[in-house]
């Protein structure tokens, strides 16, 4: 060690990049704010006040989530202005599941070296999407940890926090034979299932991120990093217009782990691949990889970021109202008597 001694600077940590970092962001995340915030950036901690008129017996509906190792695709093709979007729509579809409109949320970032210009660039992603959102951005953190990660890696997370009147919370209890599934389009992959995209891309076929695709229309990297849908704008107004009985998520573990687990025990969803919309991005997935159909729903949305259990005599009118709100819509199947589980058919 030389003479000039210890310091924290050359331990691997620069306090005054976090300075500079929070600079940068500063108007990113102040575009987030609602009428509900009542700290500003740099506090100890974010606080939100509740509007106590408008709910009769308000519950907080919370949830936590990453982007998974779809951070390495960010990390290849040095793009970071995304995937805070899609931190903030894995957590925020989450909560919507249970009928909640989304108040705010919260962020971590975990890094070998501070850069300030990406830090920022990451918390305009997550800004955008808290403003799709229609939550506030109120805090979050960014730790510099040498040794820990790699100084051009980061780790990211979310925290999001949402609020819904007790009598309109979406349970699945009232899920019965005879109702309807209707599934929202995705915009991609998400973030699920990179691990096996990666292999079969990278380490199997060995393309480059710049590859293009005609199957695709674009690169492969375009496609890869494709933020994830948000649904509060579909799903907000839509719970208050009709009785949604059940909504599900389909992240990890696609269809057959996240639709059971909006049903009622004794009740299965039976779902018809032919009114599924599969994305090219699947296609080629599945082509490439000589995947099976049944580990394929297995491990990703195919098209489908949410599935809704509605009443048979409502299903034509949500379809129709949702096209109101410029989003697509489709009936993809039944619940039916039986083992609490998805079936998927091809008629």
């Amino acid at each position: 060690m030389n003479n000039e001694g210890l310091t924290y600077k050359n331990s691997g940590v620069n306090v005054t990049s976090g300075y500079e970092a929070v600079k940068l962001m500063k108007s990113h995340v102040q575009n987030t704010f609602t009428k509900g915030v009542l700290s500003d950036i740099g506090g100890f901690s974010g606080m939100f006040a509740l509007d106590k008129n408008q709910y009769d017996e308000p519950v907080l509906v919370s949830g936590t989530d990453g982007v998974g190792t779809k951070l390495m695709i960010a990390f290849i093709m040095d793009k970071h202005d995304t995937i805070g979007e899609d931190c903030v729509a894995m957590c925020v579809n989450d909560i919507l599941c249970q009928g909640a409109k989304p108040l705010f949320f919260l962020d971590y970032i975990a890094t070998g070296k501070l850069n300030p210009t990406k830090i920022a660039s990451i918390v305009e992603g997550v800004s955008r999407g808290c403003i799709k959102s229609g939550c506030a951005l109120i805090g979050g953190e960014t730790a510099e940890m040498p040794g820990l990660y790699k100084e051009n890696e980061y780790d990211l997370a979310g925290f999001a926090v949402g609020i819904v009147d007790k009598k309109k919370i979406i349970s699945g209890d009232s899920i019965k034979e005879g109702d309807v599934l209707i599934g929202l389009p995705s915009s991609g992959l998400h973030s699920n299932g990179f691990s096996l995209v990666r292999k079969l891309f990278f380490n199997v076929y060995k393309y480059d991120i710049d590859h293009y695709f005609d199957e695709l229309g674009s690169t492969l990297g375009e496609e890869l990093i494709k933020p994830t849908k948000i649904y509060s704008n579909a799903l907000i107004e839509l719970n208050q217009k009709f009785n949604i009985k059940g909504i599900s998520h389909i992240t990890g573990g696609g269809f057959y782990e996240n639709i059971p687990r909006m049903l009622p025990d004794g009740l299965r969803a039976i779902v018809d691949r032919k009114h599924v919309e599969v994305p090219p991005i699947f296609n080629v997935i599945q082509k490439l990889g000589h995947i099976e159909t049944h580990e394929m729903y297995s491990t990703f949305n195919m098209g489908i970021g949410i599935v809704m259990a509605v009443d048979s005599k409502d299903a034509d009118s949500i379809v129709e109202f949702l096209k109101t709100k410029d989003e697509r819509a489709y009936i993809i199947g039944e619940i039916i008597k039986g083992e609490k589980e998805v079936y998927l058919c091809h008629q």
